[in-house]
């Protein structure tokens, strides 16, 4: 690249900004020159600080509304001030602002990590829906985080698709044996019990109003088994309320390996997600997983790692956690094969390879559809 690449996203914590800076800073251990605009009050800004890295403050809020308009023109002039070789936008808000931005004026891959129309109905998804297929004749590529989200895009419009499946830093989460564990839950102040850890945003969309509706059920079977919410979100006060005392919430925390460290098992309710970034790092803790049947989920889980689940099945939710907490040597076993299969299929190298191989197409012109049925490349 001999000009900048700018990577533009509006969500403040969370997985995607986790996404962005692992891209950004392998880019920059490449020799590229990099730019980020994102929110200054979120987790990328601060991840970033002390990189090489460009931060630039793009005031956007995390949901489409009447500041759309302005969003775009803002992130315009960051455009034209940093005149890059590639933008690349995360997440369903930078795809809305900078693609009516851009206009095809710069080279432009889109990443939604989740399609927006999945996340509404009615007349708001015929919308998402109509904008994806306008934009999409302003988009160099459309990165897809699995094949499922590539074949429910795929559904509905025509995009230039690559599917770069997500991955996880295997430095950063490493197998947890017992004795980790132990250490684990000394450093966090966890008892002697059984326990479950959901790490996400507090969201409907991320599910863990199930996962607290399933508990009590779990602690009928398995006595004194803790929850723990690790994570923040709008859906906190609601969650609060409707928990019985058995749950522990821990907040926004930046020690995530930790908490994955000290778990029996994970749990991964999502109502909807690309391929779950914490299910992945659960995987690579050497940590058995519970998880919704949604997205690509499938894709990175299966029954020898743990469990899928029809999405919103309270029952077989509380049911596959309850079999994993009352048998430590199975979720052991389980454990082995998740980090396995993240070690071989999900390391975040062979992702950042990919997409490095993708912005090399985009600059010479080189990209065009991908068969649905086709993956290229992927993790």
């Amino acid at each position: 690249m001999t000009r900048p690449v700018l990577h533009v996203t509006a969500p403040i914590v969370g997985g995607v900004p986790n996404y962005v800076a692992d891209l950004v800073n392998d880019q920059i251990e490449r020799g590229w020159d990099v730019a980020v605009a994102t929110p200054p009050d979120g987790d990328l800004a601060g991840q970033l600080e002390g990189s090489e890295a460009k931060v630039l403050g793009w005031k956007a809020r995390r949901d489409p509304g009447i500041t759309v308009p302005t969003e775009a023109l803002r992130l315009a002039a960051i455009v034209e001030r940093i005149d890059p070789d590639i933008v690349h936008l995360h997440s369903a808000k930078a795809g809305l602002a900078g693609r009516l931005a851009l206009r095809g004026r710069h080279p432009t891959i889109f990443q939604p990590h989740g399609w927006s129309f999945d996340a509404v109905d009615g007349s708001k998804r015929s919308a998402a829906i109509a904008w994806e297929r306008l934009a999409a004749r302003w988009t160099d590529a459309l990165i897809c985080v699995s094949a499922d989200e590539r074949d429910r895009g795929a559904e509905l419009f025509d995009a230039p698709w690559r599917v770069i499946r997500n991955g996880v830093r295997l430095d950063a989460f490493r197998p947890a044996g017992k004795e980790d564990r132990r250490a684990a839950r000394d450093r966090l102040g966890l008892n002697g019990h059984p326990v479950a850890v959901c790490v996400g945003r507090l969201s409907h969309e991320k599910g863990q109003d199930l996962l607290v509706e399933a508990w009590p059920s779990v602690t009928r079977h398995v006595p004194g088994a803790q929850l723990v919410l690790v994570g923040d979100g709008p859906a906190r006060k609601a969650l609060e309320a409707a928990d019985d005392g058995d749950v522990l919430f821990a907040g926004h925390r930046t020690d995530v390996p930790d908490w994955l460290a000290a778990a029996d098992v994970v749990a991964v309710p999502s109502r909807r997600d690309g391929m779950s970034l914490a299910m992945l790092e659960a995987m690579a803790c050497g940590r058995s997983v519970v998880a919704c049947d949604v997205g690509g989920a499938r894709e990175a889980l299966d029954a020898t790692c743990g469990a899928l689940v029809p999405a919103e099945r309270v029952d077989l939710l509380a049911e596959a956690l309850v079999e994993r907490l009352r048998d430590a040597r199975r979720s052991e076993v389980e454990g082995l094969e998740a980090h396995r299969r993240a070690a071989a299929y999900h390391d975040f190298r062979t992702v950042a390879e990919s997409v490095a191989e993708l912005y090399a197409d985009v600059a010479l012109g080189r990209t065009s559809l991908a068969p649905v049925g086709e993956v290229a490349p992927a993790a």
